[in-house]
């Protein structure tokens, strides 16, 4: 029987930018050998698959093409708008139960707006590896969920980045993700995030990495509302709402193409 398959961008205002998703919405469970198949032929960054609970929740997991996430930010937000918009769901907010708890997503003023566990992150001493890939000393180092946490000077070196893969590869961390202040005042910081590990050379847009973001800059500037620019080739614009151990994450998303899946 053919699977519904919706393709999104989330954290998009417009198609073609953002970070893509693909969304399958299952009528039961399936085997996770198969949803990594699904994942490797689609060859998105994440491919998300959810299927009802008898509670009235909503069961969902990702994967990228190599690897099952235990968090995934922009997937979330690609399969709330998949199932207001196509699938007739008319339930606000609606719960997810994941691998990381429970995540609700509500809407308002064409917002999707994502309430996920904020990850401060943890000073480490600097990987060995992180000078020359930067091409300069980090400013401040250290960990959160999916890897290392580098701040560099200016935003104009975060852009400017072109990291070796290989050199990625060798670090003892899943991913890297760069920030820097922003320089430009409708943002209040910058970022990219590298994962080669997990099958993403440049992640277009990380709802993950701003609950590490949120926390790290809102305690530097002293603020609980913030804007990151993510800024890869595709870039997207998260706002941010620092409230502890939670952050509210706030973006737009757009259907790119609907279809089935015959396996």
């Amino acid at each position: 029987m053919p699977i519904p398959l919706t393709w999104v961008d989330a954290f998009a205002d417009r198609p073609f930018t953002g970070n893509p998703a693909a969304v399958c919405v299952l009528e039961h469970p399936q085997p996770p050998l198969w949803m990594q198949q699904v994942a490797q032929e689609l060859q998105v960054s994440e491919t998300a698959f959810v299927h009802p609970r008898a509670d009235g929740d909503w069961n969902l997991r990702w994967f990228t093409p190599e690897v099952e996430v235990e968090l995934c930010g922009h997937a979330t937000l690609a399969t709330a708008h998949a199932l207001w918009e196509h699938h007739g769901v008319d339930t606000t907010p609606l719960v997810f139960h994941t691998r990381a708890g429970p995540l609700r997503v509500t809407r308002e003023q064409g917002l999707l707006q994502l309430d996920l566990p904020a990850d401060p992150p943890t000073p480490v001493i600097v990987d060995p590896g992180i000078p020359p890939l930067l091409g300069t000393p980090p400013q401040w180092f250290g960990c959160w969920r999916n890897g290392y946490l580098a701040v560099v000077e200016t935003a104009e070196k975060v852009r400017a980045l072109q990291p070796s893969m290989s050199a990625l590869l060798a670090l003892d961390a899943d991913g890297l993700l760069v920030t820097a202040p922003a320089d430009r005042s409708e943002f209040d910081c910058i970022s990219r995030f590298f994962a080669p590990k997990l099958g993403i050379a440049e992640d277009p847009v990380t709802g993950a990495a701003h609950c590490a973001l949120a926390p790290f800059w809102g305690q530097r500037l002293g603020r609980e509302r913030l804007r990151g620019h993510q800024a890869s080739l595709r870039g997207g614009v998260v706002e941010m709402l620092w409230q502890g151990d939670r952050v509210q994450l706030s973006g737009a998303a757009r259907t790119v193409l609907t279809g089935e899946l015959h396996v």
